[in-house]
């Protein structure tokens, strides 16, 4: 008759969840990782895949954040978790400078137009402008670089020395009416950023854009043989948005011991972000939807971070607003960005430093291990990759707490090895839709996508149940409330940054 009760005890923990009460977690079974693991499915990380391409359908694709589709993604995940009634849920709202455009060069020829391949500025602001181009002494960092000829007109500025920014400032300051930066190497210039978004001091800023190196040159030569008209157009939306991080800490568990997981929620503006991080939000969130079934040891806390990809804003603006204390509670953080793509690679981030020698907070050497030794004993090679603050960990390493993660990799090639060990295509990139429209569900390796929440799974229940690795009442660096400008990190998210020289 005992035996009877505890079955039945189990399947009701194991089954629908019950109204919640303080009490209710304590007589639910200790989480263990076959456990939940076991409960993770595929089928349920494509439904949220499609919730996450319907979001997008709201922005023409996109779920940039502040976008009426990134501000649906938001909504989803905090309903379903509030649903739940296992966790308390915090919505921080904050106001954050968005920006997004293009930029269109061409210059006459007889009866036609030349198009040249144009790269837009970060912060550039709107504007059509048809002038002669007025070529810029050296590279155009000082006032005196900029001829009374400029006023105006389209200054042409060679690449090099000092911040794009400082340059279209420069311009403006000297009375151009636009301005072309070509690169100081043959190609393009690869995208760009102005770095903040106005130069006050310095000059105004004027509508301009980038071009490669030989076109430059080119129209260089040209000019020298007498005057050359161009046109620059740029459109433009620069505007503060109000946006959120979804916060959820289990009502169970210590409090003075959490253990932190955490993805964002924004796709860059080009395309949905199923990928680049649908795979890493929805993947915890899948695991805090199951977690329910269980209950912790120490307290989890789920982090869904807003404007990753423009800058760490979410994380960075989270963790910046916790007291000593509260850093002092969070034990472990764990980051799921890009965990999905489809050329992917298992790569974990270099913990303890053995491969790039960039060695994070005590206690992130443990997390290291423990995904090496789980890939390990499910048959997976694993690789490091630099742990150097490129995605949302980056504040939690400030901060001092151990970080650790997954990753499967953006733009970088795979090389002919790697494609032994996993598969896939050698000089192919990792994910060739990285920040492009097509990342797409249909573009996502979803075995790769169930293999690395599993491992996600399974290092979250392991810290919820047990600590033991983990340094406990250290000394944690006093927080810098703004370690750099979140101007200054601008674009430098996913392991990926857009040049400001």
């Amino acid at each position: 008759m005992k035996f009877t009760s505890t079955l039945l005890l189990s399947s009701l923990a194991i089954g629908a969840v019950a109204e919640p009460t303080d009490w209710f977690p304590i007589w639910r079974p200790l989480v263990q990782s076959n456990q939940l693991r076991r409960v993770l499915y595929r089928t349920n990380l494509l439904k949220h895949a499609d919730a996450l391409a319907e979001h997008a359908k709201l922005s023409d694709g996109t779920r940039a954040f502040g976008s009426k589709g990134h501000n649906a993604t938001v909504e989803y995940i905090q309903k379903k978790l509030e649903k739940t009634g296992y966790y308390d849920v915090e919505l921080q709202t904050f106001k954050y400078l968005f920006s997004e455009g293009t930029a269109n060069f061409t210059v006459p020829t007889g009866t036609t137009e030349k198009h040249y391949v144009t790269e837009w500025f970060t912060y550039g602001p709107a504007g059509s402008v048809k002038a002669p181009l007025v070529a810029v002494s050296d590279v155009g960092c000082t006032a005196a670089n900029f001829p009374a000829e400029v006023k105006g007109n389209i200054a042409l500025i060679k690449r090099g020395t000092c911040e794009f920014g400082m340059k279209i400032a420069l311009a403006g300051a000297a009375g151009a009416a636009g301005a072309v930066i070509y690169n100081n190497a043959d190609g393009p210039v690869g995208g760009g950023t102005l770095g903040q978004p106005s130069r006050p001091e310095t000059g105004p800023y004027v509508p301009a854009g980038s071009i490669s190196g030989v076109d430059g040159n080119a129209l260089l030569a040209q000019m020298a043989s007498g005057t050359v008209t161009g046109s620059v157009v740029v459109k433009a939306v620069n505007e503060d948005r109000y946006t959120s991080n979804v916060l959820a800490t289990t009502k169970g568990g210590d409090k003075k011991n959490v253990v932190m997981a955490g993805g964002h929620t924004d796709s860059v503006p080009a395309g949905p972000g199923i990928n680049d991080d649908g795979s890493g939000s929805m993947g915890i969130l899948e695991i805090a939807l199951q977690l329910p079934k269980w209950s912790v040891k120490n307290a989890v806390r789920f982090g869904f971070w807003t404007a990753e990809e423009y800058g760490l804003v979410g994380s960075e603006h989270w963790v910046t607003s916790l007291s000593k204390e509260q850093v002092s509670d969070i034990a472990v953080y764990l980051n799921f960005d890009m965990i999905a793509s489809p050329n992917f690679g298992y790569f974990l981030y270099d913990g303890d430093g053995s491969a790039f020698n960039l060695t994070g907070p005590k206690g992130s050497d443990h997390i290291e291990h423990l995904f090496e030794d789980y890939f390990k004993e499910v048959g997976i090679k694993t690789a490091p990759t630099a742990f150097d603050g490129r995605s949302d960990y980056g504040p939690f390493l400030t901060a001092g707490i151990p970080s650790g993660g997954i990753f499967t990799g953006a733009e970088k090639l795979k090389t002919e090895e790697e494609a032994k060990w996993w598969g896939g295509r050698a000089g192919i990139a990792y994910d060739p839709n990285y920040h492009k429209a097509g990342d797409t569900k249909d573009n996502c390796n979803v075995g790769a996508w169930v293999e690395n929440v599993k491992a996600a799974a399974h290092a979250i229940a392991t810290y919820a149940r047990d600590l033991n690795g983990i340094p406990r009442g250290v000394a944690r660096p006093k927080l810098a409330k703004k370690q750099i400008s979140h101007d200054q990190r601008r674009h430098s998210a996913c392991g990926h940054a857009l040049n400001s020289i």
